[in-house]
């Protein structure tokens, strides 16, 4: 069991002390219980004395009621414990995900995320569940079974014993290949929630274009390589029972055939003999148990290792802020000769420089994957740079605290989300924001018209994702939601794609009159949302193809040029 998993459980050993002690009694009671019948079968019976046999009756119900008490108290609570610890890994595990560097989630991937939140955490939970039912119960049975064997029947303890070797050696060994062969059944656990997800978010696609079959397909082969590993681990691990079950009926034969001839040799009784064989069915069902533990183990530590590997992964908030030298205080943002690639091997933006100063407004303009996205990116912080630098009011953002950073931005991005709640609520976003700004946002996004014909109105509740609006609506709350603190910066990539080109026009209207003094970034593929904008910079493959006003690039940028004309004559370039 690996370090963090056991800090996790450290808070619980006081509480499953007690389970333990539970579990002891019970497991100490149901011992009893065949020496009891030996003692009745060759002591009392052939006595006569039937008071006698009514008294021990009467223990020997006791015995068992006791276990079965002691073994619901200890089960509740291994329930209680593994629950609780469960829920606090599964809370650390999804806080500390939503603190990983974008570039950490990159590279484990959203699928992964969610599986091990989800099957992971189960496995865990059901694996601290069964260790603390079964991992006292079963070895103080087979413990004390085979003493109180060897103080019966030393001969036939000794028939028994021999057999035992074997069965540690089949679960020491399956076990030892159990954790990896679990860790690729729950990589395939992985390739499935990716295949799932995509198919649940791109439905509308995939039945538009009529690619049912191939999806169906898709899911198909995750599904069956999926099917192929669960097979091959379980067959690796459920050789043990039936190695198990062999060497235990073979010892029982043996110990049939030697105990028969010991009674007819008038070397032992009856009696014991019975006892015995209940001892060895208690102590052959604990055995199976503890196989069964391993498999769940090996399960367990799988799926554990896979948590860890996340909880263990370095957050945003163990960055550490260093100060870094200033930029030029003149300018609210600036971006200087910054470099940046995801993969490391081709840099996806080369050499970005510009600035702008309070109130001024950068639009950015270029093909699919020429870098635009990557720039917000970067100047949120979602990754390190490569080379160069970033200023916000002259400060390095690297010097800042990536929560105060991302505080001073109002954002939609080019995938934006909408919660399953109300218009308000996905307008406040948890945020304390008065009333009176949200209608002030709403307002200001060209949203008001058609919220105030929805039902309830800003009440109105929303699907997940909004599927209940309209491309254009969706937009124009996500624009609200950036408009409602009242940030500083905006940064917009994308956000009037859905609207007509009329409201898109009174958006930007809004921009200029009501928010004179924020500093903003705009993506889009219109030349006309981009033609007022201070600056605009062309990207073309990751690099500054152009950056000037309109009419400077009109003049000077053949590829901006080419935009406009093609927009100008009819032809859409979205």
């Amino acid at each position: 069991m690996n370090k963090r998993l056991r800090d996790y459980i450290r808070p619980f050993i006081a509480v499953m002390v007690i389970g333990f002690v539970f579990k002891a009694g019970g497991a100490f009671l149901e011992l009893l219980l065949p020496d009891i019948l030996s003692h009745i079968i060759d002591d009392i019976v052939p006595a006569g004395d039937e008071r006698g046999i009514l008294i021990w009756a009467g223990i020997m119900i006791l015995c068992a009621i006791g276990a079965w008490q002691f073994n619901i108290l200890a089960n509740r609570n291994a329930s209680r414990v593994a629950r609780d610890v469960t829920r606090k890994i599964r809370h650390d595990l999804f806080e500390h995900t939503l603190y990983l560097s974008c570039e950490k989630t990159d590279e484990i991937t959203i699928p992964s995320l969610e599986s091990r939140l989800t099957s992971d955490t189960y496995n865990v939970h059901r694996m601290i569940g069964m260790m603390q039912r079964m991992g006292v119960r079963a070895p103080i049975i087979t413990a004390g079974g085979l003493v109180l064997c060897f103080f019966m029947e030393p001969v036939l303890a000794l028939v028994f014993l021999a057999v035992i070797p074997f069965m540690c050696l089949i679960v020491y060994f399956r076990a030892a290949k159990g954790v990896p062969l679990f860790s690729k059944v729950q990589q395939a656990s992985d390739d499935m929630v990716q295949v799932t997800r995509e198919n649940a978010q791109g439905i509308r696609v995939i039945k538009a274009l009529s690619r049912t079959e191939y999806e169906k397909n898709r899911f198909s082969e995750t599904n069956e390589d999926m099917k192929k590993k669960e097979i091959h681990a379980n067959t690796v691990m459920a050789i043990i029972n039936p190695l198990m079950n062999f060497f235990l009926y073979g010892g029982m034969i043996g110990v049939i055939l030697i105990g028969a001839w010991r009674v007819n040799a008038g070397l032992s009784e009856t009696g014991k003999i019975l006892a015995f064989m209940n001892y060895f069915q208690m102590i052959s069902r604990s055995l199976m148990a503890i196989s069964r533990m391993f498999i769940m183990y090996s399960r367990g530590m799988a799926s554990s290792r896979r948590i860890m590997e996340v909880l263990n992964t370095p957050t945003e908030k163990n960055w550490k802020i260093e100060n870094y030298p200033d930029g030029n205080p003149d300018y609210a943002l600036e971006f200087k000769d910054v470099t940046f690639s995801y993969l490391k091997v081709k840099d996806n933006v080369e050499h970005i420089s510009f600035h702008l100063k309070k109130g001024e407004t950068l639009g950015i303009i270029g093909a699919t994957g020429s870098g635009k996205t990557t720039i917000l990116s970067l100047l949120l912080h979602f990754y390190h740079l490569d080379e160069g630098a970033i200023y916000l009011n002259g400060k390095d953002i690297r010097s800042i605290e990536p929560a105060k950073l991302r505080s001073q931005f109002g954002i939609v991005m080019q995938n934006d989300f909408l919660f399953a709640d109300t218009v308000a609520e996905n307008i406040r976003f948890g945020r304390s924001v008065p009333e009176e700004d949200i209608d002030e946002a709403v307002t200001n996004a060209q949203a008001a018209e058609f919220i105030s014909q929805l039902e309830d109105t800003t009440q109105y509740h929303l699907t997940s994702k909004g599927t209940n609006l309209s491309g254009g609506q969706r937009q124009r709350i996500l624009l609200s939601r950036a408009f409602a603190n009242k940030p500083p910066f905006l940064l917009l990539d994308d956000s009037s794609s859905a609207l007509d080109y009329q409201t898109d026009a009174l958006l930007r209207k809004a921009l200029n009159e009501k928010y004179p003094d924020t500093t903003m970034i705009i993506i889009a593929q219109r030349v006309s949302s981009l033609k007022n904008c201070n600056q605009i910079l062309v990207l073309d493959h990751g690099k500054i193809s152009g950056i000037g006003t309109h009419e400077q690039l009109l003049a000077s940028n053949k590829l901006y040029a080419s935009i406009a004309d093609s927009q100008m004559g009819g032809a859409l370039f979205d």
